[in-house]
């Protein structure tokens, strides 16, 4: 008898599970009628997919024009193909919604922030970044913004002095006789070596190296894995729920090489904190001449692991975003000889000396034509948010776009900043070229999106935006001309990491100033 019930009470759970996931189900979608009818939300009638299960197309089709440099225009020809701002896709069992309107960005990053938050990209990006806070979401990202804050202060950010050292040494590398030089790669040298003075308290100096001495130079080397394990992290990125399925032995080492320098100037950080206690305990202790900041962290925090995540984080946004900015400019001013021109005319005001800070900030056609340079090339030109409950976008929904679109838990929203900068309706018929003169009446909102929006706006933008400036205004100091050496004629390519710059580098000839 007790083997025959056994059998029986086998059908009566199951049955209770069906029926509880079939309630559960039902209920969940009664409650979504009711929040799509309370909202006046209408579907999206836009798909960009024809495999309806795992949108494999769309995968290969994005690794396809990643290689050859055109994810990002291949992006907007999707929103052109629609005549839509925003439109449904789907990777493998997640549903996708890619939009480039301005009050789904405002409603993403601000105004239903905590909707949403970075899901699987935190898995893509963690043995690079571990969780700092590029790569960290709720409570833990919340504390190392308040812990980094502090730290881009204008004191801090406006080291005139360590920017121009830094700036005579990449001269070194640009010939004299307007023979042709890639500013690109001088550029991330550049930043790269004021970024890790600034964080680390030791620049890589890689403007100091040449020859057998960069090949074997550990900053050097570091430099060139960190550039490196940036792909990888994309490459991770891109593949989403396939990534468990990726090996790349080469990447792993090129992040073991980037977390053992990075430990090294960690663990002397920590003896000097430990230090600086010991002697505060006993009343000797004495501030420091300059601000360092992986000093400052390990003021805070005791964590070795926890600061090395920090630094790598930052070190990303401060030296990748300065030198796609710069790199993407310098693309454009090598082909317009008046817009350096103009440049030229408002530094002659310094007659050779070097800026200062206030003056700098009171470049207004410097100021322009950054601006421009990140409107036309955004250095961040798409990111994503995975919706953690059922939320509304204002836009987007219906025939014509115009209608709240509902948003399910667990769908990925790709926003484009790279094609909202582009669009003819907020920024003219001219919207693809690059003319700073527009920015003298032009006064945005979320349609530009240079450094994010909302609770995490850039953190590092100021020290962005005056590295760029001084080197700017540096440059076109020192020289007189330009000309461009494109090998495809000025016609701009993407090289897409975690940033974007020209996949060519910026090959130019450069002519000395006279005086």
């Amino acid at each position: 008898m007790a083997a025959q019930s056994k059998p029986l009470l086998v059908y009566v759970v199951a049955g209770a599970f069906l029926a509880y996931v079939l309630y559960a189900r039902f209920t969940l979608y009664l409650a979504r009628r009711r929040m799509m009818r309370d909202n006046g939300c209408r579907p999206c009638p836009h798909v960009y997919n024809k495999d309806p299960i795992l949108g494999l197309d769309v995968l290969r089709e994005n690794r396809r024009n990643g290689k050859n440099g055109r994810l990002l225009e291949a992006g907007l020809e999707r929103f052109k193909k629609f005549n839509s701002n925003t439109f449904h896709s789907r990777i493998m069992t997640m549903p996708v919604i890619v939009t480039m309107e301005p009050e789904n960005v405002k409603s993403i990053l601000s105004v239903k922030f905590k909707d949403y938050n970075f899901g699987a990209r935190k898995n893509a990006l963690s043995p690079l970044l571990g969780h700092g806070i590029f790569n960290s979401d709720g409570e833990d990202w919340a504390n190392s913004r308040h812990m980094l804050r502090p730290n881009f202060a204008r004191d801090q950010v406006a080291d005139i002095e360590a920017f121009e050292r830094h700036f005579k040494l990449m001269l070194k590398h640009i010939p004299q006789d307007g023979s042709t030089v890639d500013l690109q790669d001088l550029f991330f040298k550049l930043t790269i070596d004021t970024s890790t003075e600034f964080l680390f308290n030791h620049s890589t100096n890689s403007l100091r190296m040449s020859g057998q001495d960069a090949e074997n130079n550990e900053d050097v080397i570091f430099s060139k894995k960190f550039t490196y394990a940036q792909g990888d992290a994309l490459d991770r990125l891109r593949l989403g729920p396939f990534v468990r399925f990726r090996k790349n032995p080469e990447g792993d080492e090129a992040i073991r090489i980037c977390h053992a320098y990075v430990d090294k100037w960690v663990d002397d950080a920590v003896r000097w904190a430990e230090k600086n206690d010991a002697e505060k305990a006993a009343g000797v202790s004495k501030e420091e001449e300059r601000y360092v900041f992986i000093h400052e962290l390990a003021k805070r925090i005791k964590d070795k692991k926890r600061i090395r995540d920090e630094l790598m984080n930052v070190l990303l946004a401060g030296r990748d975003t300065t030198a796609s900015l710069l790199s993407n400019m310098f693309f454009e001013l090598a082909k317009r000889p008046d817009i350096y021109s103009k440049l030229r005319a408002e530094v002659a005001q310094f007659k050779g000396r070097i800026p200062t800070y206030e003056e700098l900030r009171g470049l207004k056609y410097l100021k322009w034509c950054i601006n421009e340079s990140l409107r036309t090339h955004p250095v961040v030109p798409g990111n994503s948010r995975i919706a953690g409950r059922d939320t509304i976008l204002p836009l987007g929904g219906g025939p014509t776009g115009t209608s709240p679109l509902f948003v399910p838990s667990g769908t990925l929203v790709m926003y484009s900043p790279y094609g909202m900068h582009r669009r003819t309706d907020l920024y003219g018929p001219d919207a693809d070229a690059f003319r700073p003169e527009r920015w003298e009446t032009l006064r945005p909102g979320w349609e530009y999106l240079p450094f994010n929006g909302g609770p995490r706006i850039c953190l590092g933008q100021q020290y962005a935006l005056t590295e760029a400036s001084y080197v700017t205004a540096r440059m076109v100091q020192v020289f007189e001309g330009m000309e461009c050496r494109d090998p495809e004629g000025g016609v701009w390519r993407e090289s897409l990491t975690l940033t974007v710059c020209s996949l060519n580098g910026v090959r130019v000839g450069l002519k000395m100033a006279s005086e």
